[in-house]
């Protein structure tokens, strides 16, 4: 792949003799850490490549280094790491949830979306969920806002999670008024415009939640 062909060209520009006292991929991210601390950010820099260039499947050197990217801007480069992450520990959510924060940073916000659902979204994870309806909400997008917090509802339903169903249902009744006749669950269905299926199929996930979105937020 290019991207590990990058990588490894990467790791040869930053590579430079190994501390005496780091023999392990995690003692030099351990190193890493020491100097981003200390305000060494280009030396943390190497640190976290050296620890890749011993093991590749290091998640700490990956996550590490990725958000020390970000921090410093570098939010292309920072997407790119995540790429190599998942190519070698594709199971990495911790590296998912980065880089769907960084595409959304770069405007890739579809592409966002879809690590936030490959990340814990698509099983109903709250937490994932609550931090995909926020940018629902901060892209104006009222439906799919509701959606996403009918989710959430049934969720809690489901595992008796009462201050998430209270919060969902707060939620719900809010949204409800504001997205009103765009409401996909109580306006009829509109087979020709894809947007309104997808949102349409969202809300509707189970029949819990058609169930709950019928009688209404307790």
């Amino acid at each position: 792949m290019l991207r590990n062909l990058a990588l490894a060209l990467l790791v040869a520009v930053w590579l430079v003799p190994l501390p005496a006292h780091a023999s392990t991929a995690l003692e030099l991210v351990q190193l890493a850490r020491g100097h981003e601390l200390g305000g060494h950010e280009e030396t943390a820099l190497r640190r976290y490549m050296d620890a890749l260039s011993l093991d590749p499947t290091c998640a700490e050197a990956y996550l590490g280094l990725g958000a020390l990217r970000t921090r410093r801007g570098d939010v292309r480069e920072a997407e790119r790491v995540y790429d190599v992450a998942l190519e070698h520990i594709p199971g990495l959510t911790a590296a998912r949830l980065a880089r769907a924060r960084v595409r959304r940073a770069l405007g890739a916000r579809s592409e966002a979306v879809d690590d936030l659902l490959a990340a814990g979204g698509a099983d109903g994870e709250p937490s994932v969920l609550r931090l995909l309806a926020q940018w629902y909400g901060e892209d104006g997008q009222g439906p799919a806002q509701l959606a996403v917090w009918r989710r959430m509802a049934a969720r809690a339903e489901a595992t008796n999670d009462e201050p998430l169903l209270h919060e969902s249902r707060t939620m719900i009744r809010a949204l409800v008024l504001l997205v009103g006749p765009a409401d996909p669950v109580a306006a009829p269905a509109d087979e020709d415009n894809p947007v309104r299926r997808a949102i349409g199929a969202a809300a509707r996930f189970s029949p819990r939640t058609r169930r709950g979105a019928s009688a209404g937020p307790r």
